[in-house]
């Protein structure tokens, strides 16, 4: 049987669903491929992945109606402060002072795909296939051919005007279409956890840059703490395996003891870093978004929110149904890559300048971020317009970030 779809997404991610939701009112015939078979995970665990959210994801996620799921586990971020380790200066950003409620938020991963699986739930025109994999795609003259595979082994075909990759650095709808790709080794490892804090942090994050790497302290409520820290990819495997004491005691080391004395952290986890980027975003009846299109340094936590912005934009572009148009026609493909180029460049090449320059050790070097830290933390119109850009409104912002 070959059932026929206006858009396939392939990825039933974070990404991918925030797509099928933000596609929900659009009239096409819209299909979610989904590698793993939907689940609620409501055990919360010590050592989770937590997302620091940009103020516009936080928009876009209430305009999609997934936040109302999401909201009471959310911690806000009202305020970020950043320095170096062995520097002068540090910048402090306050949503007061801008006059918003908060700057972003920190949630739980595990929290938003539970948010974002019931939104899905109510999602009655969207078609979902799980457990489910894309093995092959033929073109055709105006459509896509798609193989899918299943644990039980029971083919399945689906024709389809787009395909949408949303399913992840290794992706297989980029690597299919040709999409080559520029990757850069950091030759770093991020150790992620949560830990115990001995004062609240109240709402404020941190980010602590030194020698080896950055530290991120984010707040999650009830003196408890997610925690990022880079190092040099030698010195991962001997950082996992110090005891939790002696753990405390080198995290101290690099962040200090701004919010009192760590304690009792929870089960570390290595990610090697490397920038992924796609060569293009789209090609014939394909299109990339979410870290299919480009995986960056965790620096400034802005993975999950470059890619939401990526399929908000995509929807806006796709529009309706009723616009009798061909949603995979070159001609859209090209406006959403069109839009997609400014934020996703300034983005992207900031976190990667920001790895190096916050990595310079030399005097020269140390003193003039210095000094740029001391200013711009006294000059109102330039924190601004750095708080703006960190909370992702920038570029050809899509409307659902904008929301109130």
């Amino acid at each position: 049987m070959n059932e026929r779809f206006d858009i396939v997404i392939a990825g039933g991610g974070l990404v991918g669903s925030s797509l099928a939701i933000a596609l929900e009112d659009s009239g096409w015939r819209v299909a979610l491929v989904e590698a793993a078979a939907p689940r609620l995970d409501l055990e919360p665990r010590p050592d989770e992945r937590n997302l620091a959210l940009a103020r516009a994801s936080v928009n876009a996620l209430e305009s999609l109606g997934v936040w109302t799921h999401a909201a009471a586990r959310a911690t806000a971020i009202a305020r970020v402060h950043v320095s170096r380790r062995g520097d002068f200066g540090a910048v402090r950003l306050d949503a007061a002072e801008l006059g918003l409620p908060a700057l972003g938020a920190v949630l739980p991963a595990r929290e938003l795909g539970n948010a974002l699986l019931r939104r899905l739930d109510a999602c009655d025109g969207l078609v979902r296939f799980a457990p489910a994999q894309l093995v092959a795609v033929e073109a055709g003259a105006d459509a896509l051919t798609i193989e899918l595979s299943s644990p039980d082994g029971t083919p399945r075909q689906l024709t389809t005007r787009l395909l949408v990759g949303a399913d992840g650095t290794a992706s297989f709808v980029r690597r299919d279409a040709g999409i080559g790709v520029s990757e850069t080794d950091y030759r770093q490892t991020a150790i992620v956890t949560t830990l115990s804090v001995e004062r609240p942090l109240d709402g404020c994050a941190y980010e602590r840059f030194t020698d080896s790497g950055p530290v991120a302290l984010l707040p999650m409520g009830e003196r408890r703490a997610g925690l990022v820290v880079t190092v040099p990819q030698d010195q991962a495997e001997a950082v996992l395996a110090l005891a939790d004491e002696a753990f405390v005691d080198w995290i101290h080391a690099r962040f200090g003891h701004r919010a009192g004395r760590f304690s009792r952290p929870g089960r570390r986890y290595a990610h090697p870093l490397k920038r992924v980027m796609a060569d293009a975003l789209v090609a014939p009846r394909r299109v990339l978004v979410g870290n299919a299109a480009q995986t960056v340094h965790p620096l400034g936590a802005q993975g999950f929110n470059l890619g939401l912005r990526d399929a908000l934009t995509l929807a806006e572009v796709l529009g309706t149904i009723a616009d009798g148009a061909d949603p995979g026609a070159a001609g859209r493909l090209a406006e959403h890559a069109r839009r997609r180029r400014d934020d996703r460049e300034a983005t992207t090449a900031f976190s990667d300048d920001l790895v190096h320059l916050m990595g310079n050790a030399r005097l020269p070097v140390r003193l003039a971020r210095s000094a740029a830290f001391a200013l711009l933390d006294r000059l109102p119109p330039l924190k601004r317009r750095m708080a703006l850009r960190g909370m992702g409104f920038r570029g050809d912002a899509p409307q659902r970030t904008l929301s109130r």
